[in-house]
């Protein structure tokens, strides 16, 4: 190992987008650094943009013509006079081309050597190591041959469920779960394209597919001078579509001397490659206490402020004196551990919809209140717009308190106060599982999401008939207030359909979550009184407090949990999306056609793939709701399609 770099910084680009790229310059301007964005034609006006003090354009608008060109990058840093480049996490945070680019250039890598990242960053390369050192591994094959036969042979060999894997990637990209031998070449080759289009590598590996497993990793850290050490735990078993929906630390359950085994294995494995930084080791942990490597990811984790609330520490401070060649500050026996802390991942997403990635503009957007024990790590603004180009994830949640319970009540009151409308999201979702009884009682694995989608994905329920008077009320009122904010006692400020002789009566025709309403408000109606943003409803002698937040056209209103976008019904609008979606499946989201399936005049069966779209860097398959046949294609290969759009017509048989 070549002797430490102790060159000092003054600047630092991030080369990365959304809340890490925030969150990383929040602590590089806190150390005195000058701060560079990089950003690509879609992101020019994004909240990581405006909040730096240097903006590089990188041009494209797909991350495979912007974030991912490492000339760019490299250009951009010298450009911007930056002298050091952190990668964040995704895109090229695991990809030891960058690190040596990098360092090639004369600038410094806040990340492990390239040759780490080598050795860790295929996945399957890292279980070859492991099984070397002993570590136990979970059955499965990351050999070189990628031919569907050698697949197909392997999940003979191990027995289906098989998990398919990008040896290159995470966050669920490129990873399939396959139940039968008639299903693996179609997942084989839908993995291998999302692989390559988040990671520029279609490299797979298969795992013989763990049923009822906790998601446990460890949070290593080197310094340039030999010394490593692991920063306690977070269990991260709740997942869906395998990816990471809500972390905690310490792992529920986990006795101090299996803690200590699962470190000490964690660290071992970091010096066995001449780690240094941030780095993630993660493991299967099954009901009896055993572990088994998965992989090592060589960069910062999503998750990393639940580690920093129960520790006291700062990582990206850490990566930063790190990589300018400090030693760590503290040994092993010094790592604290305070307490216990909770994140949620906020998408923008349809959880009722198979989690279906959401793209649109955020009308609304207000965050948890700040407070002792209170994080929020975001990357957008009110008024942003979420494109179909990258994850879908807006930002995170964060709590801590003195015990797990305290901290998960204070992430449900955060989770309460968050306002957001203007597209889907899974904040409810999210609220659900927190509340959950089983999560309370600290019942984590894998399974838990489809365990309980009965109660944590409820099918949709008619909005009761108080919900749109009390609606129908508070929007009357914001209408009213809008147009007469100059002269409140006006008597055209008040609306309360006087009419001599005849019943007071108002008629509202209102739209919400795809339904119309006709409500008449008269003087039975309940007493709605709203200020500010808030309103006021009294009924039978209580009096309850019901946000309620007017942007616009659209009055957003939490009613039972949930915001729910009220808006005047218009006729026009409700004509043209009808006509539009008359006869022919559409696009549920803005993305870009990766395959079509079917030609004009094919006959389809009910379920059958018809087109696959690409957007946020995952794929979803349009399928035919009903048998019928092809009349009419409206979308070719390589194409960006908006959501709404008409892609394929079907002649019911």
């Amino acid at each position: 190992m070549s002797g430490p770099n102790t060159r000092a910084l003054t600047s630092v680009l991030v080369a990365n987008r959304g809340e890490i790229a925030c969150r990383v310059m929040r602590t590089a301007k806190a150390m005195g650094l000058t701060t560079v964005a990089v950003h690509s034609a879609t992101d020019r006006d994004a909240r990581h943009v405006r909040e730096a003090d240097i903006a590089v354009d990188l041009g494209g608008s797909k991350a495979a013509d912007s974030y991912l060109q490492i000339d760019k990058l490299i250009a951009a840093a010298r450009d911007s006079g930056a002298q050091g480049i952190h990668p964040g996490y995704g895109f090229l945070s695991e990809n030891a081309a960058l690190a040596r680019a990098v360092e090639a250039a004369g600038l410094v890598f806040l990340g492990p050597p390239a040759s780490a990242i080598d050795a860790m960053g295929s996945k399957s390369a890292a279980k070859t190591l492991m099984e070397t050192a002993g570590v136990p591994l979970v059955p499965g094959y990351h050999g070189e041959a990628q031919d569907a036969q050698t697949f197909r042979d392997a999940a003979a060999r191990i027995g289906y469920p098989v998990l398919l894997k990008a040896t290159a990637g995470g966050g669920g990209k490129g990873m399939k779960v396959v139940e039968r031998d008639e299903d693996l070449a179609d997942a084989l080759a839908s993995a291998q394209r999302e692989a390559h289009s988040s990671f520029g590598d279609s490299r797979m590996l298969l795992e013989k597919y763990v049923l009822k497993p906790r998601h446990v990793e460890i949070q290593v850290f080197a310094d340039q001078h030999g010394h490593c050490l692991y920063l306690n735990e977070r269990d991260c078993s709740i997942q869906r579509r395998h990816q990471k929906v809500v972390e905690e630390a310490p792992a529920p359950g986990l006795n101090p001397d299996l803690r200590r085994a699962m470190g000490e294995a964690a660290v071992r494995a970091a010096q066995a490659i001449g780690y240094v930084g941030a780095g993630t080791v993660e493991f299967l942990l099954d009901a009896r206490g055993e572990f088994f490597f998965m992989e090592m990811n060589t960069r910062l984790q999503v998750e990393h402020p639940v580690t920093e609330a129960i520790t006291g520490l700062d990582l990206v401070a850490w990566q930063i004196r790190v990589a300018q060649g400090e030693p760590l500050p503290i040994t092993q026996d010094q790592v604290p551990l305070n307490g216990h802390a909770i994140e949620v991942r906020l998408y923008a997403e349809d959880p009722a919809n198979d989690f279906l990635p959401a793209t649109g503009t955020l009308r609304l957007y207000r965050e948890s209140a700040p407070g002792p024990g209170r994080r929020v790590d975001s990357g957008v603004s009110e008024g942003d717009e979420v494109s179909p180009f990258y994850d879908p994830m807006l930002g995170k949640l964060i709590a801590w308190g003195e015990d797990r319970e305290q901290a998960r009540l204070r992430l449900l009151a955060m989770l309460d106060e968050f306002a957001i409308g203007g597209l889907r999201t899974n904040l409810a979702f999210l609220r659900r599982i927190i509340a959950h009884r089983a999560f309370a009682d600290g019942e984590l694995d894998t399974g838990f999401i489809p365990r309980y989608q009965a109660e944590l994905l409820p099918p949709a329920q008619g909005l009761s008939d108080e919900f749109w008077t009390v609606a129908a009320e508070a929007y009357r009122q914001g209408t009213v207030h809008a147009a007469r904010a100059d002269d409140p006692h006006s008597p055209w400020s008040t609306a309360d359909g006087l009419r001599l002789g005849l019943p007071n009566e108002v008629g509202l025709k209102l739209t919400c979550a795809g339904d119309t309403r006709n409500v008449r408000l008269g003087s039975a109606s309940p007493d709605v009184t709203l200020q500010g943003e808030h309103l006021t409803l009294k009924h039978n002698g209580l009096r309850r407090h019901i946000p309620a937040i007017r942007r616009e056209e659209t009055l957003y209103l939490r009613w039972l949990g949930e915001w729910h976008a009220v808006t005047a019904f218009d006729a026009i609008a409700a004509a043209d999306a009808s006509h539009s979606q008359h006869g022919g499946l559409s696009a549920p989201m803005n993305g870009s056609i990766v395959r079509v399936l079917v030609d004009l005049g094919q006959s389809v069966e009910a379920g059958t793939p018809l087109v696959v779209l690409e957007a946020m860097k995952m794929e979803h398959s349009i399928r035919a709701s009903q048998a019928g046949i092809v009349s009419a294609l409206y979308c070719a290969e390589g194409e960006m399609v908006s959501e709404g759009t008409v892609l394929v017509e079907l002649t019911e048989i």
